[in-house]
């Protein structure tokens, strides 16, 4: 199993903790209190909003653009503040802030260095936004191990089509049966990248999925390298 394709957000860079920190610095800068009584309540309205806009972008049925701002507007309406001019800054705001935000889960480093070491060849698949992801590797040092960085919006679909993982094995050169792909959305990216002859390892560091869910799962990405050689029996 030469190369091993990684997803970004959840999987290696922790999303929930930098983005939190980040709406915390928007909502003091911008003295939202003034609207919503406690970060807590905005926090958790907005994840919910955003969770739900992702899915309707990753689906098609949505645009980058009206999910960047939409999830701001919707937020703001939860809590009775129709003011577009306000969630045009936070909009900004967010992408200004958050990919700057350095969070990754434990043993991420140290397990992509042994993974190179091995002789794999480490690849990123996300549906992340091409101008923040790039921020996120290179601010939080993890470009360096990465040889082909895929973000979706260049091949004009989201995982899990299988568009997306035909393009990154080409760009890397690439064959499905010596691919394994690693990711914390079971269907998005496990069973997208099985689509497409690939081999998964599902990240689930909460235990948030039901056991047997997927036959290779991890907790921690140190159990990775330990992994490999049974995956890579199944294949022979």
């Amino acid at each position: 199993m030469k190369h091993l394709f990684f997803d970004l957000d959840r999987t290696l860079w922790d999303f929930e903790k930098n983005s939190e920190i980040a709406l915390q610095i928007i909502y003091d800068d911008l003295q939202l209190s003034e609207h919503i009584r406690s970060f807590i309540l905005f926090n958790t309205a907005y994840k919910k909003i955003n969770t739900k806009l992702w899915h309707q972008y990753g689906s098609g049925k949505i645009t980058k653009a009206e999910l960047r701002i939409k999830r701001f507007i919707d937020t703001l309406k939860k809590f009775d503040v129709h003011n577009e001019e306000l969630a045009i800054q936070l909009c900004d705001g967010y992408v200004k802030t958050s990919p700057y935000q350095t969070n990754i889960f434990p043993n991420t480093r140290e397990t992509l260095a042994n993974l190179k070491t091995e002789g794999h060849e480490l690849h990123i698949i996300t549906n992340g936004f091409t101008e923040v992801q790039y921020i996120k590797l290179e601010k939080s040092k993890l470009i360096e191990y990465f040889d082909v960085i895929v973000c979706s919006d260049e091949v004009g679909k989201n995982k899990p089509a299988r568009d997306v993982f035909d393009y990154a094995m080409y760009h890397a050169k690439a064959k499905p049966s010596e691919s394994i792909m690693i990711g914390d959305d079971y269907l998005v990216d496990i069973v997208g990248a099985e689509k497409a002859g690939m081999q998964g390892i599902l990240f689930d560091p909460k235990k948030s999925y039901r056991e047997g869910t997927h036959e290779w799962t991890i907790n921690n990405l140190n159990e990775i390298p330990g992994l490999i050689p049974w995956i890579k029996k199944t294949t022979l």
